[in-house]
């Protein structure tokens, strides 16, 4: 089987939350055939939730779309490192792969900070794939903050925010 990555979509859907008001972060779920069977982005302001970070709302309708709370075998693309609640709930759908795109040293909770599946309390530990388009997800991240803040300069991002 030959890679193929689906970030680019991911990118698409973190651009789509920023013209939304949202934090730029997208996802994408695949299916162990390749098919992707959910995409989203960032609604936690548009849906005043503060879970609706674009990993869970992926996660819920990948799951909605399967009848099953368990997504084995599936694969998700991140454009963020996802925080501690998305890596938890990544590791209960029990998710294969995670590709994810910027390190969030502030907020992130697989490289960084709680390291969720490196915890022994984590029943399911996917295989970690970091930098994946970091580039493109990190310039997305600092333009969005550039512009909030109305300076235009893209200061280095420091993942002061959630996913």
């Amino acid at each position: 089987m030959v890679f193929k990555s689906h970030m680019n979509q991911a990118l698409e859907e973190a651009a789509a939350a920023a013209e939304r008001g949202e934090v730029p972060v997208g996802a994408v779920i695949v299916s162990p055939g390749g098919q992707v069977v959910a995409a989203a982005g960032n609604r936690t302001c548009e849906w005043s939730d503060p879970t609706a970070h674009a990993e869970i709302v992926a996660l819920r309708a990948a799951c909605a779309a399967a009848g099953s709370e368990r997504l084995v075998g599936h694969d998700l693309y991140v454009t963020l490192e996802p925080c501690a609640m998305c890596a938890a709930a990544i590791a209960s759908a029990r998710i294969a792969r995670v590709y994810y795109g910027a390190a969030d040293p502030k907020s992130g909770g697989v490289a960084h900070g709680a390291r969720v599946f490196s915890h022994p309390q984590c029943h399911h530990k996917p295989e970690v794939y970091d930098g994946i388009a970091g580039r493109e997800s990190e310039a997305l991240l600092k333009r969005f903050f550039a512009q909030r803040r109305g300076d235009g300069a893209e200061q280095g991002f420091t993942g002061s925010t959630p996913s």
